[in-house]
């Protein structure tokens, strides 16, 4: 063996090392915690958006995508403050700029995307599949709304993220979604739950849409609840876990935070 892939290997081996130390460092408790539901296991991250700094992130300071959580991370410690969990926010293009309508700390980066695909549902894709919908976050707290509702009432909000398609609208499934359907994959997806709960949620492995919908309205409680992503493109960053999940598509576009400031 050379010289040169001995000194690879060793380098390879103490970044791995310091990723593990950095997970291991002590903070605010996981907000995240396993459940299983119909036989399917799923990891629930609950937040109270009366109590929590839930952000959305997309954007460096220089302009760039941020692509994994570990940039966030790094970010946030740049200002003292601490990434407690992530998850993948939404839909995205080639370029990691949103699919659709993107706010962050109240200025409006992206415009809803208003475009119609007609066809069968399943030759549409799931950010098409009518009706898609906005997860916002406001001064009253957060709600997720077909995006039609959203366009109606403009409300003014501090993030939001439009995805698609919606999981539950009022306490109902979307139409499109088949039960026993074998379109299955990893999904994550964030509900607005009984007293103004959100609840993220990604499965341990593949599920269809119809069981994923039924776990926000008849497990987690959620009235409303927005598909976020599939397959390669759902991703989970929970240190107490040791997850710090990575897009194989080369990195993630919108990414939700829940911050801490330590002290």
């Amino acid at each position: 063996m050379t010289m040169t892939r001995i000194f690879l290997r060793a380098a390879a081996l103490l970044l791995s090392l310091v990723a593990l130390v950095t997970l291991a460092q002590p903070g605010a408790a996981s907000p995240c915690e396993h459940q299983d539901f119909d036989r399917l296991g799923f990891v629930v991250c609950s937040v109270d958006p009366a109590q929590a700094d839930l952000r959305l992130f997309w954007q460096n300071p220089e302009g760039d995508a941020y692509r994994s959580f570990s940039a966030v991370s790094d970010q946030l410690e740049r200002s003292g403050e601490r990434l407690v969990f992530a998850m993948n926010a939404g839909m995205y293009q080639s370029d990691f700029s949103p699919m659709g309508l993107y706010v962050e700390s109240g200025e409006e980066l992206r415009s809803p995307n208003l475009r119609d695909l007609s066809g069968s549902p399943s030759g549409v894709p799931n950010f098409y599949k009518k009706p898609n919908g906005v997860f916002l976050l406001t001064d009253q707290g957060a709600q997720i709304l077909p995006t039609e509702t959203y366009l109606e009432r403009r409300p003014p909000v501090r993030f939001a993220t439009q995805s698609g398609p919606m999981l539950v609208i009022d306490g109902t499934l979307h139409p499109a979604f088949i039960e026993g359907s074998t379109d299955r994959r990893p999904r994550s997806g964030v509900g607005v739950c009984e007293n103004g709960l959100i609840r993220f949620a990604i499965s341990d492995r593949a599920v269809n849409f119809h069981d994923f919908a039924r776990l926000f309205r008849d497990h987690l409680g959620c009235a409303n609840a927005l598909f976020l992503d599939g397959g390669r493109g759902t991703g989970l960053y929970d240190p107490e876990q040791g997850r710090n999940d990575f897009s194989w598509h080369g990195g993630f576009g919108p990414m939700f935070g829940l911050v801490e400031r330590p002290g």
